[in-house]
């Protein structure tokens, strides 16, 4: 595959899942509606904590599988069905074993107390998560990436608002969220699973294949500690303000949190179609279209979150109210994590490829990005709450996106940032505009302010920064050769 080709394949699979990121917003927002107005900061700070902990143990058990698998598929050693389900035996069988143990511990799900009925089976949801992803990756490896989009943009998050709404007004209300989430990991799975068994077909002949089991876990362990200290960052700031203060002040920082990571849903685009073209690229030794892909892609999430952070900064306080007056204290974290995302992405692209080409290296990045993130949040945590917790991430980001950035430029011998100064001359217009909207508040700062700062930053950077290959994810109709 060419060059352009390979640009056109990124380009047409940022925009399918750039689609998923928009309908997923129209559903995920709808339930931060009804779980903050309808349940209240406890009880979605008590939702938070114990998800937290759920999917970080099954980030885990998907042993790295998640961009593994690309790997494997490619390298086709085996039938791809048989690899298929080696990975998901493998997936199950590690997703198993940490439900059960925190089934045994509930104090690790839920250090206020409850943890009670239904709440002790909700542990096995991990099951159904790995399920997805082995599933989704493996659908991404043949470039359907629709299927990602249905399951996690469309029946996961409509599931998980419809539900919560419905059981809101019934005697099932205290774990109104808990079943709700329950509800759409296994929806979710299902809409994953089913595609992949008609896209694959059933393994024909196929037994566990143990002994490269446990050598594909152990060649993947790199991949799943990268994966999961990367995933587990974005959790560790909830689960040590879980331990330092209320329900109620984690329920103001998930709220700031999940309005901030949409940006970084953004940069997850482009997470499913970029692994499996970087290790192809890998397969063949093309090292200058690995650091091409990596600079497009780059510069594609760079110029998106920044046009995106600016537009969400600038009306934060009237964004937070409307899940709640009580919600609106969380504006300084919202912007914190704001640039969180924007440093984070960068992070993750030089890691696309890091974990192929130095994966001990990129894991040890990754746990010094976390004891830095560990000791910043345990001081400031107990004298700043929220905004402490966001301090040590924005920090911790930082230098992992310059540390793995310069890594990889070292490995490449060839520029990998994304970054362009025509960022900042599109940021500049933009700016003034987000000021020009201060006065204003409520509904009518979004309202006015969410479209003015966007269109003219995407005015801006349309003139002054796309060029070239950079307007292919404008264009449609283009196909890979």
């Amino acid at each position: 595959m060419t060059g352009n080709a390979e640009t056109n394949l990124l380009a047409r699979g940022g925009r399918t899942s750039f689609g998923g990121f928009v309908l997923r917003l129209g559903a995920r927002l709808p339930f931060l509606f009804i779980a903050g107005r309808l349940y209240g900061a406890e009880a979605l700070g008590l939702f938070a904590y114990a998800t937290m902990v759920i999917e970080l143990m099954a980030q885990l058990a998907t042993l790295g599988l998640k961009r593994g698998l690309a790997a494997e598929l490619a390298e086709g050693a085996m039938p791809e069905p048989q690899i298929v389900a080696d990975a998901l035996l493998l997936a199950w069988i590690a997703a198993l074993i940490g439900a059960l143990l925190l089934m045994a511990l509930p104090g690790i799900l839920f250090p206020n107390g409850g943890g009670g009925g239904l709440d002790r089976i909700l542990p096995l949801m991990a099951v159904a998560i790995v399920t997805s992803d082995v599933a989704i990756a493996a659908m991404a490896f043949r470039h359907r990436l629709g299927v990602a989009v249905v399951a996690r943009s469309v029946v996961e998050p409509w599931t998980l608002a419809l539900v919560a709404l419905a059981l809101a007004f019934t005697p099932l209300q205290r774990d109104g969220l808990m079943i709700a989430y329950a509800a759409s990991m296994v929806t979710a799975m299902i809409a994953s699973l089913w595609p992949l068994i008609r896209e694959f077909g059933w393994p024909a002949g196929w037994t566990p294949h143990w002994r490269r089991l446990l050598e594909l876990a152990r060649a993947n362990l790199p991949l799943a500690g990268a994966d999961a200290a990367e995933w587990g960052s974005r959790r560790l700031d909830i689960f040590i303000l879980g331990r330092f203060a209320s329900a109620e002040v984690v329920g103001i920082y998930f709220i700031a949190q999940q309005i901030a990571t949409l940006p970084g849903k953004l940069k997850m685009s482009f997470d499913s179609i970029l692994s499996p073209v970087v290790a192809r690229a890998l397969a063949t030794n093309d090292i200058p279209g690995v650091a091409a892909h990596i600079r497009q892609v780059g510069f594609w999430i760079a110029a998106a979150q920044l046009g995106a952070g600016l537009a969400l900064g600038f009306t934060g306080s009237a964004s937070l109210a409307l899940f709640g007056t009580t919600f609106a204290a969380g504006v300084n974290i919202l912007i914190l994590l704001l640039t969180v995302e924007f440093f984070g992405a960068q992070a993750s692209m030089a890691e696309s490829a890091l974990i192929y080409l130095r994966a001990k290296t990129n894991l040890a990045l990754s746990v010094a990005g976390l004891l830095i993130q560990t000791g910043v949040s345990l001081w400031l945590v107990p004298i700043y709450g929220g905004v402490g917790a966001a301090a040590g991430l924005a920090i911790a980001a930082l230098f992992l996106a310059l540390a793995k950035s310069a890594l990889l430029h070292r490995v490449l011998a060839l520029p990998v940032i994304g970054w362009r100064w025509s960022l900042v001359v599109a940021a500049l217009p933009a700016l003034g505009a987000g000021w020009l909207i201060q006065p204003l508040s409520g509904v009518l700062k979004l309202a006015v302010g969410i479209p003015l700062v966007l269109g003219v930053y995407a005015i801006v950077i349309w003139v002054v920064g796309f060029r070239g290959p950079d307007r292919l994810l404008f264009v449609r109709g283009q196909r890979a050769g």
